[in-house]
């Protein structure tokens, strides 16, 4: 009898196990129809099992923590099938890379619900139709890039609702009608190739082709264009004339508008290297080609077959969430930051387990090495070249920060990651670290990364970043620049307890020993009124208090000889109540040598 009644819940359970191994979820059963729907062959995609309740395992694939997909990169794979519109039922995908593929028919309107999608990048394909208008319906959507295609149509009103976009590319398609006059604030776009109406405004981007129509302008228009063009022409040969003059053997220098980001600067304008040519560059990526290394990879020094030098950085996260389509979004979005002392991007390379980017080659290295680790026999870096290292740094960040759009916080600003060129102008490199930032949030909370000595106190205890962080590093610099120590030195454990640079430095400035603060390597050839202007300007830098802190067009101003002395006063003031708290604190407490309070923690506790 006992036996009647348990048979049928043990089969029961029985049941729902073997279902629970057999028929895969809905995120499975999306992606499975999406490998059928793409033609994949038998070796493509080979481990997509139907039987497989879990897709986090499948390749090509990346989950949270909770098991839901949220991203699915399949670029250049060569599928020549269609898209599933079973994909919409992917409620928490992030990022869709189909990139590269042979892909056909339309654009199906389900991927409307996908409403936290933050990057949908179909470009490269053979798609056909219009653009969904559910794609209005996608309010994080950053990057829209459907380039190269054969999609027609007019471009759906509702996208211009979109007010995360980023960057909208449809170059290169067959798109007709008037583009929607709101998505020209869209920070980058593109809409050449098509045969489009770009409005009164007629943006050079959005220009028709050859073969599209044309409205027929008025006389007075062209006669008006075709004279500006001519002024142009002659203004812009007259300063090429002047320029030659005035910097011959100069390098190139970059002009850049404040505020604004330059449009015109695309994707495709970065050179994308085959694997085999950078390899080949670095001689197979030799040790004796290495330049650094770092938390993120090693640099190697190479030379490209026009004998052009260059240095690779060869990146060890690539495995990160998003994969591809997260480093080239990354990639696009850092090669924008264009200024005379920032390191511009030449190109980049991406394989299935490689990512690698390719900037020029700094012949004089890194100031860090100018400072401690030349060779017998080269020159270290005179006085005037350490304000010019300083004063270009500052203005470099301060584009990060205050000119781009999203800012972009650096999170690693130390002497090593500030290059010299053929001039020893400053020119801050390694992006690794950085970390684009909306301009609508006031700090990014994330991993720590950076240099220990030259990482924020807030930073380190709460994680959270900002571009007053990156105030902090260049403070830490500017002290590196002055004493040509590095930022932490357990060599001065024997004299003192200072391990930290700035606490040795503030020390020193306290007892008015400015000599003492000085590199030894400069000698007499210095002046000390300077360097108590960068040293005032490093400990400014590097208040405890991220609110006190500069910004770093402020930090511009005073290292041109601004509103230094207000800015001292102030913080002079608060050092001293500050300090008189502190010893207020003592006789109270009547602490004396023999005490069991320590009064060194108590110190570093305080105001730094």
């Amino acid at each position: 009898m006992m036996m009647s009644k348990i048979e049928p819940v043990f089969a029961a359970l029985v049941l729902a196990c073997l279902q629970s191994f057999v028929l895969p979820d809905a995120q499975g059963d999306a992606l499975f129809s999406l490998r059928t729907s793409l033609n994949s062959s038998p070796n493509q995609l080979k481990d997509w099992n139907p039987n497989q309740v879990n897709p986090c395992t499948w390749s090509n694939v990346n989950c949270d923590p909770n098991n839901n997909v949220v991203s699915v990169t399949l670029s250049n794979i060569g599928f020549s099938g269609i898209l599933s519109p079973k994909l919409g039922a992917l409620k928490n995908l992030q990022t869709l890379s189909l990139e590269g593929n042979g892909i056909t028919g339309e654009i199906p309107k389900e991927f409307g619900n996908l409403t936290v999608l933050s990057t949908l990048n179909l470009e490269n394909n053979n798609l056909t139709g219009e653009i969904p208008a559910s794609l209005g319906n996608m309010n994080n959507l950053q990057f829209l890039i459907l380039n190269n295609n054969n999609l027609s149509g007019t471009i759906p009103e509702s996208l211009s609702s979109l007010s995360s976009l980023i960057s909208l590319q449809l170059g290169t398609n067959a798109l007709t009608g008037q583009i929607p006059e709101r998505l020209f604030n869209v920070p980058k776009y593109n809409f050449t190739g098509n045969h489009l109406n770009c409005g009164v405004n007629l943006p050079h981007q959005c220009a028709p082709d050859n073969d599209g129509p044309k409205s027929k302008p008025k006389l007075g228009i062209i006669v008006g264009v075709v004279g500006g063009l001519i002024i142009l022409v002659l203004l812009g040969g007259l300063l090429y004339f002047i320029c030659k003059r005035r910097h011959k053997g100069k390098r190139e220098v970059f002009v850049d508008v404040a505020g604004e980001v330059d449009r015109r600067i695309a994707f495709g304008q970065l050179r994308r290297f085959l694997w085999r040519e950078l390899q080949l560059a670095t001689d197979n990526f030799s040790e004796t080609n290495v330049l650094g290394q770092g938390g993120f990879g090693k640099v190697y020094k190479g030379v490209l077959s026009d004998n052009t030098k260059v240095a690779v950085k060869r990146l060890t996260d690539y495995e990160r969430p998003g994969g591809d389509a997260a480093f080239q979004r990354e990639v696009e979005m850092i090669s924008v930051a264009v200024h005379r002392n920032l390191l511009r991007l030449i190109g980049f390379c991406t394989t299935p387990t490689e990512r690698l980017l390719v900037y020029p080659f700094m012949q004089n290295l890194s100031v860090a090495y100018r400072l401690r680790e030349i060779k017998p026999g080269e020159p270290v870096l005179d006085w005037s070249t350490r304000k010019q290292v300083a004063l270009g740094t500052a203005r470099g960040l301060e584009y990060l920060h205050e000119h781009c759009n999203p800012k972009i916080i650096h999170r690693d600003v130390k002497a090593a990651n500030v290059l010299l060129d053929e001039d020893f102008e400053a020119v801050v490199g390694d992006f690794g670290l950085a970390k684009l930032v909306d301009v609508r949030r006031t700090n990014v909370t994330t991993q720590v990364r950076g240099t220990m000595g030259h990482i924020a106190p807030e930073y380190l205890s709460t994680g959270k970043s900002s571009e007053r962080t990156d105030v902090f590093g260049y403070g830490i610099m500017l002290l590196e620049l002055v004493t040509g120590q590095r930022a932490i030195d357990f060599s001065r454990l024997e004299e003192e307890d200072d391990v930290l640079l700035l606490d040795h430095v503030k020390k020193l400035e306290r007892e008015k020993r400015l000599d003492a603060i000085v590199d030894s390597n400069l000698n007499d050839g210095y002046n000390i009124q300077e360097v108590e202007m960068m040293i005032k300007v490093a400990l400014l830098c590097t208040q405890g208090s991220p609110e006190d802190r500069p910004l770093m067009s402020e930090v511009v101003r005073m290292l041109e000889g601004e509103g230094l002395a207000e800015r001292w006063e102030e913080w002079q003031n608060v050092e001293v109540n500050r300090r008189e708290e502190y010893e207020r604190l003592q006789r109270r407490f009547d602490w004396g040598e023999d005490s069991v309070y320590n009064q060194d923690a108590i110190e570093l506790s305080g105001g730094r």
